[in-house]
């Protein structure tokens, strides 16, 4: 099949897809969805970890010009935040909808409303589907994407994830996915549990970068320099070397590949409950996020995008607006 040509499209057509949705939602029984292995039932409506039950839970979507330039393009990435998240990060930039104070149950929505919301950003022209924290939903957007693609969805899927994955969910999700961009956040466990509470973050995100390689490939652009297929790795840079980049790097380039693109981010700064952790209670400084992009250039890793210094001053979403990303939309636009 064409790369030009969402692989889901022919799972569909082979009766693949339909097996993979049914594959994904009896996990939900038992549910292991994830690395966490709650084992409730969450076609009960029990909640886990992740505070989420049966029904997909969206808490915003947009057309996103701020996003990398081979997914915004010029007509944006039409990307939709699930609500809830696997991870508990005390600096979560989106926390007013990856950990709410209130229960987000109603913005709970039934599967074909996500399949319209799917048809309705590749109405307005997105290059792609951008589906933000999915992994607890993972078989909730496969249930809707079956939907989508009998009204005519046929733009690729981006699974945009902090990496926290099941090994076994990711591998339903082979030929369904068409770029995955995974976050490398830590490569120490104590970091990874003290500010994220997932003490084996660094084994599993490793394990799950290896395999969506495996799927995906290498990056590939069409005729318009727009992402159609592969791996977009992020590297969210914190300031007292928490992240652990050097390492982080390096496995990418020695393991994953030194043609392996990266986006690494200066944007971080203190929110949530980062305040009261000593460590973590300041912006980066410009010290440290050059030391980290000459790691790049030791390791050869040339491929991808840097964020300018400054990016901390606008990449502040506020999800209680109803355009969370309007400023970022704005400047990136």
């Amino acid at each position: 099949m064409s790369f030009n040509i969402p692989h889901y499209l022919n799972l569909f057509k082979t009766g693949e897809l339909h097996e993979r949705a049914v594959q994904l939602e009896s996990i939900l029984g038992n549910c292991t969805l994830c690395p966490r292995n709650c084992k409730i039932n969450r076609k009960d409506r029990e909640i886990g970890f992740c505070r989420s039950g049966y029904l997909p839970i969206v808490s915003s979507y947009c057309v996103h010009h701020g996003e990398e330039p081979v997914l915004s393009g010029k007509k944006g990435s039409g990307t939709i935040f699930f609500s809830n998240c696997n991870l508990r990060c005390i600096f979560c930039q989106n926390h007013q909808i990856s950990q709410p104070e209130k229960s987000r149950r109603d913005k709970e929505m039934s599967f074909e409303r996500l399949a319209d919301i799917m048809i309705e950003l590749q109405s307005k022209g997105c290059h792609n589907i951008n589906l933000v924290s999915p992994s607890h939903f993972a078989a909730q957007i496969v249930k809707a994407l079956e939907i989508a693609v009998e009204k005519g969805l046929k733009i690729p899927l981006v699974y945009n994830t902090n990496s926290y994955e099941s090994l076994y969910t990711l591998k339903l999700l082979n030929g369904i996915i068409d770029i995955y961009l995974p976050d490398i956040k830590y490569s120490d466990n104590n970091n990874s549990f003290d500010y994220s509470k997932a003490e084996d973050y660094v084994r599993c995100s490793r394990a799950v970068i290896l395999e969506m390689k495996r799927q995906v490939g290498n990056l590939i652009l069409d005729d318009n320099d727009i992402a159609i297929r592969g791996l977009i790795v992020r590297h969210l840079v914190l300031p007292n070397d928490i992240a652990g980049s050097k390492e982080s790097l390096s496995f990418l380039s020695e393991e994953v590949g030194r043609e392996t693109f990266l986006s690494v981010m200066s944007q971080y700064f203190p929110t949530h409950r980062a305040n009261e952790n000593l460590l973590l209670s300041r912006p980066l400084n410009e010290e440290e996020y050059e030391k980290v992009l000459n790691w790049l250039d030791m390791f050869g890793l040339e491929n991808g995008w840097i964020q300018e210094y400054s990016s901390r001053d606008y990449y502040r979403p506020d999800f209680h607006k109803d355009e969370p990303f309007k400023k970022i939309n704005q400047v990136a636009g």
